[in-house]
């Protein structure tokens, strides 16, 4: 598995641990299903990178779950995630939306899904630790204008498209604000989800 693996280290790190000061995600810890859906969406050009969309064009699916398989079995000390200290206010507004939504305009929170830690849900919702302003803001507005889509219904898309620009600004501030942890993602369960997700189906 390292030898299938050795083409996401330069980006990802050593068992996907991530990068110091570098803009890719850490994928170790990441629920299976979660990793899977990506590699597949990189694969199919969903998601559109041209390095990954290049090195997973002809892997089929069994090998790409096992991919996600190993990475999410990973669990590496985390990288602390340094970078510019973000203004308070929009601290606290990102904060606000993560924890508690925006309910005058049905806009839930993030927490609702990803967990009250922010670590992450079984099968297929992510964790939100230890992730660049500048991440999480790209890849909002790569949903909110069609770049990224995930698995029918796309409730990221929903989400996504209903923030304002100053809204993803707080909330990539405020989840960049957050100390890194390799707290493990929630295990699947009978949670009710405010919306419809594709991408809590289960892996074929």
């Amino acid at each position: 598995m390292e030898a299938r693996v050795a083409a996401c280290v330069g980006c990802h790190g050593l068992a996907g641990r991530g990068v110091e000061n570098v803009y890719f995600p850490r994928l170790a810890g990441k629920p299976a299903g979660y990793l899977y859906n990506q590699l597949v969406a990189f694969r199919d050009g969903r998601r559109k990178y041209v390095p990954m969309n290049y090195l997973l064009a002809y892997l089929p699916d069994s090998y790409l779950y096992k991919m996600a398989e190993y990475f999410a079995a990973q669990n590496p000390p985390p990288l602390v995630v340094a970078g510019p200290a973000p203004e308070a206010q929009l601290v606290r507004e990102g904060q606000r939306i993560v924890t508690g939504g925006v309910p005058a305009r049905r806009i839930p929170a993030c927490a609702t899904c990803h967990g009250g830690d922010l670590a992450g849900r079984e099968p297929g919702i992510p964790g939100l630790l230890g992730l660049r302003a500048d991440y999480v803001s790209a890849q909002l507005g790569a949903w909110r204008y069609g770049v990224r889509t995930a698995l029918a219904p796309d409730c990221m898309q929903v989400i996504a498209s209903s923030l304002t620009e100053p809204e993803v600004a707080a909330v990539a501030a405020y989840l960049s604000s957050l100390p890194v942890t390799n707290a493990r993602p929630a295990k699947g369960g009978p949670v009710a989800l405010p919306m419809p997700c594709g991408s809590q189906a289960q892996p074929k």
